[in-house]
């Protein structure tokens, strides 16, 4: 049986090129970074490179580069270095209700700690307004984050105007921008970004690598202690095979992100095609004049998300509710239930296909097709 693999908003597979360029770096070229010798020289020239490829991929400097195990760190980093390094100046934190949980559970840490936190509400389409976050800001307001793009329903948040409106007000500007990079252009200076958030496995990369992007003039207090590595701002002996791969993977990214875009938005117009054709009901959920062009969420009435992704997965396919699997049973998506409110059909009968590296045309219309042969056969029973 074949195996199709739509699910590459959880993680993506390396790509062979990523995986040729890191293995010189687990066998001959091991050296620390931190080593004085000709060992410690060539890794650490490696890092420099990986750090420029990285810097210019957002138009930002290299120094404002931080290497961190992945989106997870680097969010945290962004989150709680910010609120602790700037506390004298304010207590209170903006986000939205649809975030990451690396980010709501920060918040949520944060909370304790004594922060204020305002969770901006999204509409059905899955987008903030504007007017909402004008009117949540203070003077003690000291940080916004705001995705980039949703993981789960892959809807875009107005970053550019967002980063507008900030210009005139002290607080920072973070985004996590993890499922959005390399996707879609980014460059902080056009978009007003001070702190951004990215992970390698989501970019065809190896997991445990990522970085987040601190504009210069950003106090962050560290989160870990020992070394001095990464300008003091987070200990411990360099991940270099990880950078070097990470940056093998930006360099593919951006060479076909065009491409990328055509394909991913040809195989999510072909999978609605064939739902629309067999005559099963079904709803796209998230705006789709704003979205990433690889996530496709659909609501299936009278399905139930949990036999859905059984059934699934028994016929070859992987595909994902986009929420937590816990304990044997599904939880309901935090994301949705913003959208839609805790009784909506949608928060349980709904579907995440994301597309990636080595899906084709033929792969999407089996998985589109058996889709349809599920929803069929459970909505009969």
């Amino acid at each position: 049986m074949e195996r199709i693999y739509v699910d590459h908003a959880a993680t993506s597979p390396a790509h062979p090129a990523v995986v040729e360029r890191m293995l010189p770096f687990m066998t001959e070229w091991f050296g620390n970074p931190s080593s004085i010798h000709f060992f410690g020289r060539q890794s650490r020239h490696a890092i420099d490179e990986a750090r420029e490829t990285v810097a210019k991929s957002i138009g930002a400097k290299p120094s404002e580069i931080i290497f961190t195990s992945g989106g997870t760190e680097a969010d945290n980093l962004a989150l709680i270095g910010t609120a602790m390094a700037n506390a004298q100046r304010g207590r209170h934190i903006i986000t939205t209700a649809i975030e990451h949980h690396a980010v709501l559970h920060t918040c949520h840490y944060l909370e304790k700690q004594g922060f204020e936190v305002t969770y901006l509400p999204v509409n059905e389409q899955g987008k903030i307004a504007l007017e909402d976050l004008q009117n949540a800001l203070r003077d003690e307001t000291i940080l916004v984050s705001i995705m980039f793009g949703n993981n789960e329903v892959g809807v875009l948040q107005p970053i550019q105007e967002i980063g507008q409106m900030l210009k005139a007000h002290p607080a920072y500007f973070h985004t996590d921008a993890v499922q959005a990079y390399g996707l879609v252009p980014i460059d902080v200076n056009e978009l007003g970004i001070d702190l951004l958030s990215v992970s390698a496995h989501k970019i065809n990369g190896p997991k445990g690598i990522g970085f987040l992007y601190a504009r210069e003039h950003v106090k962050l207090a560290p989160r870990l202690y020992g070394g001095e590595q990464e300008r003091k701002r987070r200990a411990g002996t360099e991940n270099v095979a990880g950078i070097v791969g990470l940056a093998k993977a930006v360099e593919i990214a951006l060479e076909t992100m065009a491409t990328k875009q055509s394909e991913y938005r040809a195989l999510k117009e072909k999978m609605v095609a064939i739902f629309e054709q067999s005559g099963i009901r079904y709803a796209i959920n998230g705006d789709q004049d704003a979205c990433l062009p690889h996530i496709l969420n659909v609501a299936f009435p009278g399905t139930n998300v949990e036999s859905m992704l059984v059934n699934l997965d028994l016929a070859g396919i992987a595909a994902s509710s986009g929420s937590a699997c816990t304990a044997g049973s599904i939880d309901p998506s935090h994301v949705l239930v913003a959208m839609f409110g805790q009784n909506s059909d949608r928060i349980r009968s709904s579907v995440r296909f994301s597309f990636g590296l080595g899906n084709t045309e033929e792969q999407i219309e089996k998985a589109a097709y058996e889709t349809v042969n599920i929803v069929k056969r459970l909505t009969s029973e």
